[in-house]
């Protein structure tokens, strides 16, 4: 499903003009969107209404959905707030790894400032690659936590030793089991994906452009608003 979400939105992006916009739909619970069982805490600030994007650095998927991502980001109202949450459960293309170094880069405060950076040194530089760009094979070994270390020590001036310290912190370890909690309590079927407020899981395969996308979430945030 990711890969098909990828292809949908590299191809959303180049032929959809950016001031079309279709007439409103309607929006189904169970079909455009899923009210979950558990609702989740939220990480923003009282009065918000949290918009979640579940993703992974090592996801190709979601590097090919960080415009998407940006253009949402900015066209929410001033009452709703993105966050982010590192998925794990693909080993194979280091996710842990990826996960751990985006919650100790949150840990130390630099998070934000080398989100781009970081899907970049995997799927632009190559400087983290997962997969050769030769052979597209996954590479061996993969890259490792020290390799994260350095690359937050040339892009944020972070000292390898204190990253990595922060990286196997208890504080880390414990955002790591709540981040994998809650993926399973959100039934995340996949990568990239979008949460509204803890309550609302939007079905990216229902939808067939940005401004879908958008749409569909002001009308959750709309929603939480009310309350």
């Amino acid at each position: 499903m990711t890969r098909w979400i990828a292809i949908l939105f590299t191809l959303t992006l180049v032929s959809w003009a950016p001031h079309t916009f279709a007439a409103a739909p309607s929006w189904e619970q169970g079909k455009h969107y899923v009210l979950l069982a558990t609702p989740q805490r939220t990480t923003v600030p009282a009065g918000k209404v949290e918009v979640l994007e579940v993703f992974s650095y090592g996801c190709i998927a979601c590097n090919s959905f960080q415009p998407v991502i940006e253009k949402l980001k900015s066209s929410l109202p001033p009452n709703a707030q993105m966050a982010f949450l590192h998925a794990s459960f693909n080993a194979s293309e280091s996710w842990p790894m990826f996960q751990r170094a985006f919650y100790a880069a949150q840990a130390l405060g630099v998070a934000e400032r080398t989100h781009q950076a970081m899907y970049d040194a995997i799927w632009k530089s190559g400087e983290l690659a997962v997969v050769d760009s030769t052979t597209r094979r996954l590479k061996s070994p993969q890259p490792t936590i020290e390799d994260a270390a350095k690359f937050y020590s040339s892009k944020a001036g972070v000292k390898p030793d204190v990253f990595l310290a922060t990286a196997k912190s208890f504080g880390v370890e414990t955002r790591i089991r709540g981040a994998d909690a809650q993926v399973m309590a959100m039934q995340v079927p996949g990568t990239p994906c979008i949460v509204v407020n803890g309550k609302y899981r939007v079905e990216l395969a229902s939808l067939t452009s940005i401004e879908d996308i958008i749409a569909l979430v002001k009308f959750l945030i709309a929603k939480e608003s009310a309350r």
